[in-house]
């Protein structure tokens, strides 16, 4: 009886670890994170505003929320003005640091800026460039996360290894 327990006690993790790379791959790795671009808190406000008229000018932003009568119009906080511009620019030009950078007066952030009846679309609402429903959000996949040759690591190491564990285990048990 205690060999056949041992036994088990080997095997449930080779189980375990065999299931993982599934797992993974389904993923690339990494879980679907919200992101958004908005200003620094200690960004002076010129700096801001200077970003603000670059981004919803030549930067092309969708600047259309934070006009007069706009959801996200407030004229009294232009952290919020430029929170919104930095982030439409971001989610439009491939959510990269740089599209982040507004002469480093933005940053990423994971906790939601939006406010009122003025929603902040994260990364994981961004479809092939546009901005979609939240019901349509997509994974964020960076390069340096891509798993797709886990299966040559697999099959040159991790079954011949798991392979002669299972051996060595069964040769023990049936001794």
């Amino acid at each position: 009886m205690s060999k056949i327990y041992s036994f088990f006690l080997c095997v449930l993790p080779l189980l375990v670890a065999l299931s993982l790379p599934e797992c993974l791959r389904a993923q690339k790795g990494i879980a679907p994170r919200d992101l958004w671009c908005v200003a620094k808190n200690n960004a002076a406000d010129q700096a801001l505003q200077e970003s603000i008229d670059w981004a919803c000018g030549p930067g092309g932003a969708n600047c259309g929320p934070i006009q007069q009568g706009g959801p996200c119009y407030d004229s009294s906080d232009v952290q919020r003005t430029a929170s919104w511009a930095f982030n439409d620019y971001y989610l439009k030009n491939g959510l990269t640091d740089d599209a982040c950078y507004f002469s480093n007066t933005a940053a990423l952030t994971s906790l939601n800026p939006s406010f009122d009846k003025c929603k902040f679309p994260s990364s994981l609402s961004v479809n092939n460039g546009s901005i979609s429903s939240p019901a349509g959000t997509i994974q964020m996949r960076p390069d340096s996360a891509d798993l797709s040759s886990s299966n040559r690591v697999v099959g040159t190491w991790f079954l011949p290894l798991v392979t002669g564990y299972l051996l060595v285990a069964f040769t023990w048990l049936v001794q």
